[in-house]
């Protein structure tokens, strides 16, 4: 099989392929599920210094390409992830991305500087972009002065790589990059879920208790592809893709655009091997292009135009 270990930056993962925050649980739930030797790493359900119960049901729902959430954000707190799933998942072998965030500038502070220097975390992942957060009033990664201050203010309370998910739903995500690379990002995940909504028109309401939700799933690869390339070629820091893969072939493309490594999402909900299933399927397309390592596909892209 094609070599498939791959490098965010300094970190190098087994295979390009990254199981993404809020589809794939604490990891452990998986175990057993998946074949972790083709599983580069996990990154977990996003965390907070303290529990969160995140939204009322009904937050989850089907759409034609996709699927709408509106979790917001529940998880354990950073104290019981660190007892009693770390542990566990660091049995698996697979590198541990620890997805966190808070609600204020001294939250993620406090979170990161909790991470920091604990056992078998290998990076930590700013998430500066869910959609379903109320209590953030505007998306932290829509605005490039609030991003720089959150990442500049983590930068500082760790040593370990800094990832940062920046969202979709701006008009100029290059600036956006820009700004988290400036205040000391070593890496950002594109692409965060687009906001969208979905109506019952027998009961004329919304289908989501949050009204809106974020949409993920098929439906928007092609906007994260072209987010990731405009990334990739404009700035020098990695960029992890993530937007709508399900197949080796998605995850080459991503690979193409730019991408350093990916992250799969949705297809995780409804394949618990997905992740393991991709990285096989992936060597597969790298050997058929006549490739003897999936690094040779990084930033391969030919024929795009400059605009």
């Amino acid at each position: 099989m094609a070599d498939l270990a791959a490098n965010v930056g300094s970190l190098r993962f087994r295979t390009p392929i990254i199981a993404a925050s809020g589809t794939y649980g604490y990891g452990v739930e998986y175990d057993g599920l998946v074949d972790w030797s083709l599983v580069g790493g996990v990154s977990v359900k996003g965390l907070s210094l303290h529990a969160s119960e995140g939204h009322a049901a009904p937050r989850m729902v089907e759409t034609a390409a996709g699927m709408l959430n509106a979790i917001g954000l529940q998880n354990i707190g950073v104290e019981r992830f660190v007892a009693e799933k770390l542990p566990r998942l660091r049995e698996t072998g697979t590198r541990v991305i620890v997805n966190c965030w808070g609600n204020t500038l001294d939250e993620y502070e406090g979170v990161v500087a909790r991470l920091d220097g604990v056992e078998g975390v290998d990076a930590l992942e700013l998430n500066l972009s869910s959609p379903n957060k109320r209590e953030w009033k505007r998306l932290p990664s829509s605005d490039p002065d609030i991003t720089a201050e959150i990442v500049g203010a983590a930068r500082k309370r760790t040593r370990l790589p800094l990832w940062v998910k920046l969202t979709p739903n701006v008009t100029d995500i290059v600036a956006i990059a820009r700004a988290a690379a400036d205040a000391g990002a070593d890496a950002v995940t594109l692409i965060n879920t687009l906001r969208g909504m979905a109506i019952d028109v027998t009961s004329r309401s919304p289908v989501l208790s949050n009204t809106t939700g974020g949409l993920s799933g098929p439906s928007i690869k092609p906007v994260a592809l072209y987010m990731v390339h405009e990334v990739a070629r404009s700035l020098a820091i990695p960029v992890v893709g993530v937007g709508g893969i399900s197949t080796g072939e998605d995850a080459a493309e991503f690979l193409l655009a730019g991408a350093s490594a990916v992250q799969v999402g949705t297809a995780c909900l409804y394949d618990p091997a997905a992740p393991a299933r991709i990285a096989t399927e992936l060597a597969a397309v790298v050997e058929k292009l006549g490739e003897k390592s999936v690094s040779a596909l990084v930033g391969s892209l030919k024929n795009a135009v400059k605009y």
